[in-house]
């Protein structure tokens, strides 16, 4: 149970907005990266909660501005290892 709750602690510090999947600012793409939840499904949720009183908006203004962005040398060491290891 401990590293479970390890895990989640460290994939909530992990957690980055997209520089390559973003649609906007690139919150959900952030998500689909460090959850095992698609980016799509991010999207349509937060779109959903945008009907209920605007919950979506609001949670999703300060994401965008409390997520800390994608490091470039990160995302692009990340591209060139999977470019280098093709899949079989």
């Amino acid at each position: 149970m401990e590293t479970q709750q390890g895990d989640f602690w460290q994939s909530l510090r992990d957690l980055r907005k997209s520089s390559t999947d973003k649609k906007i600012a690139g919150v959900c793409g952030g998500f689909g990266e460090h959850t095992p939840v698609p980016a799509w499904l991010w999207r349509a949720l937060f779109l959903g909660l945008i009907f209920l009183w605007g919950a979506g908006l609001i949670a999703y203004a300060v994401l965008w501005i409390c997520m800390p962005a994608a490091d470039e040398a990160r995302v692009s060491s990340s591209t060139e290892a999977q470019s280098s290891n093709p899949p079989p």
